[in-house]
Order: structure tokens, then sequence, then C-alpha cells
């Protein structure tokens, strides 16, 4: 192998393991068998086993943001947020260990700490732009739209790791549930809601 094929393999190798144990559950030197390599050859390439994890994630992470970018073109709310149901159902369906790794909490002090809590705040922000015209546009408080898009977005990304689990429904249907929900809700949204019945909790010691 080329040293850039040599690289590729290694990516694949460390992709498909760390989605199958995680970060700390993964060794270099099961890497390295995966691979029919020695462990200095993983060490050449990567510097270790965080630096072959944090070129794993970041593409991953590209690679999901760029989906984002590309599809989020719709002409309406409704549209994006079919837009955005979609991008990341398909995302899961066509890069399952990629998702399996993202879903996973980044080890602390590597570069993509929290990386799936950090995409997935990234694609609230834009949800947030989109919301607050709205929420404007109906003379509600333009400040409650982080709140709302933050929610949204956990709805979509909590079902998704679901979905990975069962494949049913399909892809498309399973992408109008969850708009049927976003969006029928947020149409009745209330200016101001109260609870009908408050219920006072303990406090616990």
């Amino acid at each position: 192998m080329t040293g850039k094929e040599r690289r590729e393999q290694l990516l694949d190798v460390g992709r498909s393991l760390f989605a199958e144990r995680g970060y700390d559950g993964t060794a270099v030197e099961e890497i390295a068998l995966r691979a029919g390599v020695s462990k200095p050859v993983v060490y050449e390439h990567f510097g270790g086993k965080e630096g072959l994890y944090a070129v794993v994630v970041d593409r991953e992470v590209e690679q999901l943001l760029g989906m984002f970018s590309t599809a989020l073109s719709g002409s309406s709310p409704r549209i994006l947020i079919e837009q955005a149901c979609l991008v990341l159902l398909t995302y899961v369906e066509e890069h399952p260990d990629g998702f399996r790794i993202l879903v996973r909490e980044s080890p602390v002090g590597t570069e993509r700490s929290g990386g799936f809590a950090t995409i997935m705040s990234d694609v609230a922000s834009q949800v947030e732009h989109i919301l607050s015209r709205e929420f404007k546009a109906r003379g509600f408080e333009t400040k409650l739209a982080a709140l709302y898009s933050q929610a949204l977005v956990g709805m979509v990304a909590m079902a998704g790791q679901w979905w990975q689990d069962h494949r049913r429904p399909k892809r498309e249907e399973m992408a109008a549930h969850l708009v049927n929900l976003a969006w029928n809700g947020l149409r009745g949204l209330e200016p101001k809601p109260t609870l009908t019945s408050p219920t006072v909790i303990p406090h616990t010691r």
C-alpha cells in the first residue's frame, strides 16, 4: 500500500472499532491487528489512538454538516424542517458507524469533545434564525426561539438514535411523523403558555 492508502485503511478500521466499542474500549493494538500492521505504523500516521479518533470524528462532522448545508434550501419553514429531518435520517442510514461515533460522548481533552452535541448545537442555531422570523411575524417573544430550536433538533436527534436500531418505519415515513409532531405543534403555539394543572414538586435532599 502507498502511505495514503494505508492511512485510509487505518481510518476505516478505526471508524469501525470506535463505532463498535467506543474510544475507551478501542486499543491501538487491536487497530493494528485488524489492519495487519504493527503498532508503530499507527503511531507514524496519527501519533496514537487520540489522533486517529480526532481525524475520524472530524470527517464525520464535515460529512454531516456538509449534508445540512446542501439540503437546507427550502422556501418555507415547513420545508426546511422536512429537509433537516431527512438529512439526519439519511446520514443515520448511510453512515451508521459515523453516527454511532458521533452520538457517543467524545473523550474529554480531544478536539471534538461532545462532538454530536456540538454539531446539533450548530444545526439548532440555523433553526433558531428560522423560528425567530416566524415568532416575530406572529407576535411571539423572539428570545424563546433558541429554546424551541434546541427542543426541535433534540427531538429529531433522539428519534434518530432510536430509528438507527429499529429502521421502522421507512426513512420518509419516519421524517413525515417527526415533521407532523414538530410542525403541527408549532402551528398551534400559544403566545404565553401555562401549565394547566401545576404540580408542586417536593425538594429532594
